[in-house]
């Protein structure tokens, strides 16, 4: 009897527990809605929940999906094939003292670079080859060469 009670105390919780979340975001949306709607937070900066919703619907009719597919693809291959390489590295270096001790300095170096430092080309971070790369008198929208 005890134990009964103990479990449904605890789907009881759980369910106080997902409702208490499910109204904090009710809430939050519908603050932020009404907000954007009243001009309180500009809505170009912050959108509002209904715009969001709506452009979410119309994905269909812009090439948005096919680029999410690419982007995911592109993410898993890329996954997969530094996962894959860097077994096979792990495994080698494992095996081989020699390669160990000799690439033990370079692979110290490489782990305390940042990241982004790796890039290949960190001049197009996120603008497209056409464009300016430094804010001399044109932005990023507009065509260097103006044409």
């Amino acid at each position: 009897m005890d134990r009964k009670q103990y479990l449904r105390k605890q789907k009881c919780k759980k369910y106080m527990v997902l409702f208490t979340q499910t109204a904090i975001l009710v809430i939050f949306l519908a603050i932020w809605e009404y907000l954007a709607n009243q001009k309180i937070i500009d809505s170009f900066i912050m959108s509002s929940p209904s715009r969001i919703w709506n452009t979410f619907m119309n994905l269909s009719s812009n090439d948005l999906i096919m680029h999410i597919g690419v982007t995911v693809y592109e993410t898993v291959v890329g996954f997969l094939l530094g996962t894959g390489l860097g077994i096979i590295i792990a495994i080698v270096l494992w095996w081989s003292d020699f390669l160990s001790k000799v690439a033990e300095p370079y692979l110290v170096v490489l782990n305390s670079l940042p990241k982004v430092a790796l890039r290949p080309y960190n001049n197009y971070l996120g603008r497209s080859r056409n464009t300016c790369n430094y804010s001399y008198g044109c932005s990023n929208f507009s065509n260097c060469n103006n044409t």
